[in-house]
């Protein structure tokens, strides 16, 4: 795949991430069998050999079971280490945590930054994150506790950079402008499902800022990849109908698959969109990088958004 930077860092990767989300089979760290350890590591080495160079995780993927998966990969095959720019995210704690009556909450204190990139760290046997990511807003943060916190990080040499995900635009704002150094990225849900982002500021901002979008679930949750069915009580499902059927028709016509030009789709806009594909299936996996190669013209373009929309342009 061809190489792309990511927002104002040097760090070069792949124009698709490769998502971990799913390599552990579950969301229970007590149901990871030695078959589900087994399809991950496949999955993972399946992205490697396919050309990904960028690895996304969080601490809540199967409560650190997916980082721990992607750990013993490395472990197991250290050379793979210098191929790998790896990101993970911290910030959503689960209900229970630390104390039985504790909610589902966002917590961006400075204790929990330090202390949840101390574990990541050791489950995906690094030395260094290269990406940092705060996973979604909490709205008691305060800018210069989290400053505090990422340069601690940065000093310690334990993250190279930072970013964000799921933020709005003031969001990502409010946090700049109170630290020294610039946001990397923004992660957000982006395909042709979910359009906001073309029109809530967010990809407006990524250029402005040169901040780079990673766009998660960039098939809609599998609803617009290869061989999906559409739930018939999806309440946009006339509209995700159609575009699939134009999806279909323009991918016939190129050669390739439906998920290829969904994704090629999103690696069209100027803003620089990395797509995080997340199948743990080798095959998609290696299909998807088919959209790398495939220019999509202004018009083929245009006619998805059409479709997406449901309705012309005004």
């Amino acid at each position: 795949m061809k190489s792309v930077t990511l927002g104002k860092s040097p760090l070069l990767c792949s124009r698709l991430s490769y998502g971990c989300m799913r390599v552990a089979g579950t969301w229970n760290p007590a149901e990871i069998t030695p078959e589900r350890r087994a399809s991950g590591k496949r999955a993972i080495l399946a992205a490697f050999e396919a050309g990904y160079t960028l690895f996304d995780h969080a601490d809540i993927y199967c409560r650190g079971g997916c980082e721990s998966i992607f750990g013993e990969v490395l472990r197991e095959q250290p050379e793979l280490k210098r191929r790998a720019l790896v990101i993970t995210k911290c910030g959503i704690r689960f209900g229970g945590d630390p104390h039985p009556t504790s909610p589902h909450r966002y917590d961006f204190s400075a204790e929990h930054i330090l202390h949840s990139c101390e574990l990541s760290l050791k489950r995906l046997n690094l030395q260094t994150i290269d990406i940092y990511q705060l996973h979604r807003p909490d709205l008691l943060m305060n800018p210069a506790e989290i400053a505090a916190a990422f340069d601690k990080l940065r000093q310690q040499g334990k993250v190279r950079y930072f970013g964000v995900s799921n933020f709005s635009p003031s969001f990502v704002s409010l946090l700049q402008s109170a630290l020294p150094f610039p946001l990397v990225v923004n992660q957000v849900e982006i395909h042709l499902g979910r359009l906001d982002c073309f029109t809530d500021g967010t990809l407006d901002q990524c250029l402005e800022k040169t901040i780079t979008p990673l766009s998660w679930s960039p098939l809609a949750g599998g609803l617009l990849g290869t061989g999906s069915q559409l739930p018939p009580q999806h309440p946009r499902h006339d509209v995700l109908v159609k575009l699939v059927e134009v999806l279909d028709k323009m991918a016939a016509a190129l050669g390739v698959s439906r998920t290829v030009v969904a994704l090629a789709w999103l690696l069209k806009h100027p803003s620089g969109i990395i797509p995080i594909v997340g199948s743990c299936n080798p095959e998609h996996i290696r299909d998807a990088v088919r959209a790398d190669s495939l220019e999509l013209s202004r018009e083929q373009w245009y006619e998805l958004l059409v479709a997406a929309r449901g309705k012309s342009l005004p």
